[in-house]
């Protein structure tokens, strides 16, 4: 990777040429359109961030291999909002501000654009295996097991559907699985223990769904890109239906003071300390509340 190209542009760069396998003379033209709408513009692309964060903290010595890996991630994740936003689910009509997949291209293609997207994100990883091919299997393990059942984020989703389900639980499989299989992923493709780093995935990726939570309650469409009050609508768990809208993000501050104790002694220790601090100021603005309703956030930011 060239040293002229930020973090940032490498991802986008490795998310377009990733499309461009889906894309030829025999495909249907609008489902490539689809496929394209669910990809860009993108968010914050944290979770490919924390992934090639991990990977440089770990020595990077298969640079090809850790942005595939973070590619694939973050297309999993956008073919779960594809999901996610249907009319069987949220029934969003805008996400990131734009129409949502269902919305501009219709159910089916909506449908079939994020199982097409999945299917990519492990040919992605599956193509950039020739230099270290033994770190294929634990890779694709980690971020296989991230999606399906009983731990990922297919699995989080279904909690929907059941009556009753712990909000610590589904905050971790439907958010959570995907930031836990970030750090893992970045450590395997760089040849190192992955265990070491799940904390930090698992820890980000329960306050990244607090904060969302919050969000939901206190957010404007305008800032979030999709519409505010989905978890009211459909009755699902939420941070701040259970602790209170200050609780909740007294919580958050807490998870992500956790997610930082928990990043190892390493190279890229200040660096991934910044990205972790610079995302939930992001996510939970210190102007949303009052000084001594986030007694701990000037910790973290500081840290």
């Amino acid at each position: 990777m060239s040293e002229n190209i930020s973090v940032i542009q490498s991802i986008e760069l490795k998310l377009h040429e990733s499309l461009a396998l889906t894309d030829s003379k025999f495909a249907p033209p609008t489902l490539v359109q689809a496929l394209h709408h669910a990809i860009f513009p993108g968010g914050a692309r944290i979770r490919p961030q924390l992934c090639l964060a991990v990977a440089a903290a770990c020595g990077n010595d298969d640079p090809a291999l850790s942005l595939a890996a973070a590619a694939a991630i973050e297309l999993l994740h956008c073919a779960s909002l594809v999901h996610d936003d249907l009319p069987c689910f949220d029934d969003a009509a805008t996400r990131r501000g734009q129409p949502s997949v269902h919305a501009a291209y219709g159910e089916r293609l909506a449908v079939l654009s994020g199982d097409a997207l999945i299917v990519l994100a492990f040919e992605v990883i599956a193509r950039a295996g020739n230099r270290s091919p033994l770190r294929l299997a634990p890779l694709i393990t980690t971020v296989a097991t991230s999606v399906g059942s009983p731990n990922g984020i297919a699995a989080g989703q279904a909690w929907e559907c059941e009556n009753k389900v712990s909000l610590s639980r589904y905050q971790k499989t439907k958010t959570g699985a995907l930031f836990e299989a970030a750090t893992a992923a970045g450590a395997q493709a760089a040849g190192s223990d992955a265990e070491t780093w799940r904390p930090l995935g698992e820890w980000l990726g329960e306050a990244y769904q607090v904060a969302d939570d919050i969000r939901d309650v206190m957010a404007d469409q305008s800032m979030t890109g999709k519409p505010a009050g989905q978890d009211i609508a459909h009755d699902r768990p939420n941070s701040t239906k259970e602790l209170g809208v200050i609780g909740a993000i007294q919580h958050f501050d807490q998870l992500v003071m956790k997610a930082i104790k928990s990043i190892p002694s390493c190279k890229g220790e200040k660096l991934l300390r910044s990205l972790v601090a610079k995302e939930a100021a992001r996510l939970i603005p210190d102007d949303w509340f009052l000084e001594e309703q986030r007694p701990i956030h000037s910790q973290y930011i500081a840290s």
